[in-house]
């Protein structure tokens, strides 16, 4: 059979690579797991014997991040006839007989599955983990250690780690980067590499540049952070209960968005700590698309929201949902309440988490951190502090009875000129 592919070139040396492991740093919208899909998928499919393990550090995100690109790129590729998907197990088959696996290293169960797992045929040779900062040291050498064994001839094993880079003290940064090695394949993207990169990514990564240059540097341009001036560093990922009797209250907090984010977190309260259970985080979509969105939020929980636009918060009660304006308190104040808790966040709020990451004070002109937030990319932090209203607020203590949970027991810059779509075939 011959396949052809459209591919960004700056990933031309990762499908080429024969090292131990490929390290793909990259800017949000480079294309890395867009590509990294569409190059397992070609692997799976021309090189008999070869299996592979997605790894995220929650076993669970799987399901909505490498299994969904995976998918995403069978269907783009015309190979549907090729595989089969299943999602209880999570399981991809190919038609000669590889197969994708899943799992994750979040507590001491996933460890030790992750120890035992196998394919149906032959040994995992490959593995790719997604958002690989995530990951500990440890968590990544038990990973390491499940390649191991005599190969049959021609196959040879591969790691393949991609990630947004974060604080410049991160592990991966000391262990591949900052050493010389021959066993490691190197790779830096950017959305400006990205030729299937749309016109109104480009135009937020400008806004980004321009308000808030140091979070470019990381999100647009795939350089390492520093952890200065983040204003959350209080938080944990978490894989915490979702069940509302196990909170003394539940609130939802939504910030309203349309180019930039709509974002509808739940949060409950417990012991006077925090935990963000989920979000509902979505772009250009009208008020009407995300009240379909939420059916399964529970109509009757108190749900704060933007008092800026009211007409919002009439189509949302409207629609049966006990929808409130919140009266707003500046974001200092909020925010100041916020660093005295213990926030827990459930990992699929993966929104919430890149933005609590990432929000950070502004600088002033002599490159000192200011007491202002910037003002970007903080649509979930928004929504955070409009959930938590009724505690921080100086005229309520604590919240009313009747509402607590009943317990039983500007111009785009042009991609650069190297940015071309490569061709691949396989015959």
């Amino acid at each position: 059979m011959k396949i052809e592919i459209k591919r960004n070139e700056v990933f031309a040396p990762c499908w080429e690579a024969k090292t131990r492991y490929v390290v793909m740093k990259g800017s949000a919208g480079s294309g890395k797991s867009f590509d990294s899909a569409m190059f397992y998928i070609v692997r799976l499919l021309s090189q008999q014997g070869r299996n592979l393990l997605c790894i995220r550090k929650t076993a669970e995100s799987n399901e909505r991040s490498t299994f969904r690109e995976l998918q995403k790129a069978v269907k783009r590729m015309g190979l549907s006839d090729y595989f089969t998907f299943t999602l209880r197990p999570l399981l991809i088959r190919c038609v000669n007989g590889n197969e994708v696996l899943f799992g994750g290293v979040n507590d001491d169960t996933q460890r030790e599955r992750l120890k035992s797992i196998t394919a149906t045929s032959g040994n995992i040779t490959d593995i790719w983990i997604e958002e690989a900062t995530e990951l500990s040291r440890d968590d990544f050498e038990i990973i390491d250690d499940r390649l191991r064994g005599i190969l049959p001839e021609g196959l040879f094993y591969q790691i393949r780690l991609t990630f947004n880079p974060v604080s410049a003290g991160h592990w991966i940064k000391k262990v591949f980067f900052d050493i010389d090695r021959d066993d490691v394949t190197l790779s830096h993207s950017t959305y400006l590499d990205n030729a299937f990169c749309d016109e109104g990514y480009h135009r937020r990564m400008m806004k980004r540049k321009e308000l808030d240059p140091e979070g470019y540097l990381i999100y647009g341009l795939g350089e390492w952070g520093e952890r200065g001036g983040l204003i959350f560093t209080n938080y944990q990922i978490k894989d915490v209960s979702k069940n509302i009797e196990n909170y003394d209250y539940v609130r939802y907090g939504q910030d309203f968005g349309f180019n930039h984010a709509n974002a509808l977190l739940e949060i409950g309260i417990r012991d006077g700590d925090i935990y963000i259970l989920r979000e509902l985080y979505v772009k250009e979509k009208t008020t009407d698309d995300i009240i379909a969105l939420a059916g399964d939020f529970d109509k009757k929980t108190l749900m704060w929201c933007d008092c800026a636009e009211p007409d919002r918060i009439v189509m949302w009660r409207r629609a049966g949902f006990n929808a409130r304006g919140v009266v707003k308190k500046p974001v200092a104040f909020c925010n100041d309440w916020l660093k005295r808790r213990r926030i827990f966040i459930h990992p699929d709020c993966e929104n919430t988490i890149d933005e609590i990451s990432s929000w950070r004070y502004q600088k002033d002109k002599n490159g000192d951190y200011t007491d202002e937030p910037v003002p970007f990319h903080d649509d979930a932090m928004a929504a955070l502090r409009y959930a938590c209203c009724e505690w921080y607020s100086k005229e309520a203590v604590t919240p009313p009875a009747l509402t607590s949970v009943k317990k039983y027991n500007f111009t785009a810059e042009k991609p650069r000129n190297n940015t071309v779509r490569g061709r691949v075939t396989v015959v």
